[in-house]
Order: structure tokens, then C-alpha cells, then sequence
């Protein structure tokens, strides 16, 4: 699962690169498909589910939540794409996504900033909240703490997506146990060493009410604001935490948050 993780990290730091002002949302898989092929891997995404998904990306534009089929759609300036890839070795998988500015953090206003700003901060803090003996309901309760008690938000709340979760991964893309990003009755099975999930807050800035296109997959808000996605796949091993879709196994990021680290991650 770490091969398959860097895998997808090096697909979307490809694709990262490619995104520019001009550029189609096909033209971003295509990046994604020719890193993913020169590893030796396959996509996750590619004929999954039904309808099969047409492309090796996701890509969401602006008020695109998730799911975003690949296509004609040509990226403008200042416009917000997420990107969600998955990749497969030897029958394991890893998951990853990040949202960006095209043209740049400059191109974005204020509020497209800490909104990418927010989500990807809220996908930090439910990682870390990951522990062995722990609830994985906790990791909701971080996300949505996060979300909620922002003071970017400026008075005006952000909407954290509660249709669409995070999930275990292993031998499939998507596994039991399903992983909220807000608070639930529910407080989730007990963390034991092994547990291998993918943690993914999504998070608008406006309502976080969504609807699906005729497409069967891309995912909508329903007052046309926008919405930023951040995804890591994370091991759960008995001495700490291990980011398998990070190069540094998420060390930096989780030791500033007074994490557990595996000593499997890098120092």
C-alpha cells in the first residue's frame, strides 16, 4: 500500500503541475494515466462502480464537490479544482486528493483561501486523531471541531459535507469501516493496529447541500458555491501513525500536531 501511495502522490504532484489556465480536465487525467502507467500500477477509478467511471481522475471544478468526470471543461483563471486519485499494486490500493487554485494562490480572493485553507488543515487534525485503543468516531469529531470553530470563516459558516465520507482501503478502493467528517451518535468501532483508512473532509463555502448530475457521479452543491476536498490514505501500525499516500509519511505534519509517527514513516 505505501508503492501504490507514492504512486498516487506522484500522479497528483504530475497532475498539480499541469494545472494551468487553458488546460482541459482530460488533459489532467491524461497526466495522472501516464504516471500511473510508467510505475506499473492501474487506476482505482477507472470502470468503478456503475456507471463505470470513465476516467483515471476525479475532477471537480468550483462548485463540483466530488466525483468530477474528466472532460472538455477548460480551466480558467482563479477557478478551484479538486483532483482524487487512486492507484492499485500488486491488489493494493492508495487514495489521495488536493484542491487548487489555477493560475496560482494569488488568482484566489480571501475566501477561496481559507476555504482550501480549512479543508486541508480538518484532514491534518482527523488524521491525528487516530490512535490505537481510540474511537474512530474521533476523527469526525476533530474534522468537524476544525470546520466548525474556524475563525477564517469570518462570520460566515462553512458547510461540512456529510453525504460523502472517508472509508477503509486495502485489496478495494472502498472497505469497511466508513469514516464520517462530522459528529454522529455514532462513535465507531475501536482503533486497532492495521487499520488502513482514507480520511477525506470536503467542506463548501456555502451550503453544504449537494445533489448528483445526470452523469451518475459528479457531485453538485445546491447553491452553486464552492468546495475544496483533501485526501490522505493513513496506516494505523502499534507504534504510531503511517501516511502512506505522503513522501514523508505524514511526519512533519502529525509531530507538529502532537501526533504519533511510525517509525515505519520517514524521520
Amino acid at each position: 500500500m505505501r508503492r501504490a501511495g507514492l504512486v498516487v502522490h506522484d500522479a497528483l504532484t504530475a497532475v498539480q503541475a499541469a494545472i494551468k489556465p487553458g488546460v482541459t480536465t482530460y488533459e489532467l487525467d491524461r497526466t495522472a494515466a501516464a504516471v500511473i502507467a510508467a510505475a506499473g500500477a492501474r487506476p482505482s477509478f477507472l470502470g468503478y462502480g456503475e456507471p463505470p467511471f470513465p476516467g483515471v481522475v476525479c475532477a471537480s471544478v468550483n462548485s463540483e464537490v466530488v466525483h468530477g468526470v474528466p472532460g472538455p471543461t477548460v480551466l480558467a483563471t482563479g477557478d478551484l479544482v479538486s483532483i482524487d486519485c487512486g492507484a492499485i499494486v500488486e491488489g493494493w490500493h492508495g487514495d489521495a486528493a488536493f484542491t487548487a487554485v489555477v493560475g496560482g494562490d494569488h488568482a484566489a480572493d480571501d475566501r477561496d483561501r481559507a476555504l482550501l485553507g480549512v479543508t486541508e488543515e480538518a484532514l491534518w487534525q482527523g488524521i491525528a486523531a487516530l490512535r490505537v485503543g481510540g474511537r474512530l468516531g474521533e476523527v469526525a469529531n476533530a474534522i468537524d471541531d476544525h470546520v466548525t470553530d474556524d475563525p477564517a470563516a469570518g462570520g460566515r459558516p462553512w458547510g461540512l459535507v456529510e453525504g460523502y465520507t472517508g472509508h477503509g482501503i486495502g485489496t478495494a478502493m472502498h472497505e469497511p469501516p466508513e469514516v464520517l467528517n462530522h459528529r454522529s451518535k455514532e462513535r465507531g468501532i475501536r482503533v486497532k493496529p492495521g487499520l488502513c483508512v482514507a480520511v477525506e473532509p470536503m467542506v463548501t463555502a456555502g451550503s453544504a447541500e449537494t445533489r448528483e448530475l445526470a452523469d451518475g457521479w459528479t457531485v453538485v452543491t445546491m447553491d452553486g458555491g464552492r468546495a475544496a476536498h483533501f485526501e490522505h490514505t493513513v496506516a494505523v501500525l502499534h507504534d504510531g501513525l503511517w501516511v502512506l499516500t505522503a513522501p514523508d509519511g505524514g511526519a512533519e505534519r502529525l509531530r507538529a500536531l502532537g501526533a504519533k509517527v511510525s517509525s515505519a514513516a520517514a524521520p
